[in-house]
C-alpha cells in the first residue's frame, strides 16, 4: 500500500462571507454591479449570468436600487476657488447636487454641509 500526500493551499480573496459561506457584497460594489447593468442593455438575467451572480440575488439589489436602498454613500471633496474672493464680491450662492437628485442652496460651505449630514442621518 502506498502513501500519498496530500498538499493544500489556502487562499485568501478578502472576500467577507456570512455564516453559511455566502459572500456578503458592499452594498457601493452592489451599486456598481446595478449601474454596470443599466448601462449594458442587457436583459438582468443576462448581466447576472455574465459577472456570475445568482438572477434572484441581482433582481434583489435592482429592486433595492430601485427604492433607493443602494444608493452610494456621499462623498465629499476639497473646493479651491481660483482666486480669493473679496469682501466687495457680489453675494456667492453654492448648490450640491445629491446622488438621489436633491440640490441644497446657500452661501456658507459650514452651513451646507451641516445640512447634507443632518438630511443623510
Amino acid at each position: 500500500m502506498s502513501k500519498h500526500a496530500i498538499s493544500t493551499e489556502v487562499i485568501e480573496t478578502g472576500e467577507q462571507r456570512d455564516g453559511r459561506g455566502r459572500r456578503i457584497t458592499p452594498a457601493a460594489r452592489r451599486a456598481e454591479h446595478v449601474e454596470a447593468w443599466r448601462c449594458s442593455g442587457l436583459t438582468q438575467a443576462a448581466f447576472a449570468r455574465r459577472e456570475g451572480l445568482r438572477y434572484p440575488t441581482f433582481a434583489h439589489w435592482v429592486q433595492l436600487a430601485n427604492k433607493g436602498a443602494l444608493a452610494p454613500a456621499v462623498r465629499f471633496a476639497q473646493v479651491r476657488w481660483p482666486q480669493p474672493l473679496s469682501p466687495s464680491a457680489p453675494s456667492l450662492r453654492l448648490e450640491v447636487q445629491l446622488a438621489d437628485g436633491t440640490t441644497v442652496r446657500g452661501g456658507a460651505v459650514e452651513e451646507l454641509a451641516a445640512l447634507v449630514r443632518a438630511l443623510r442621518s
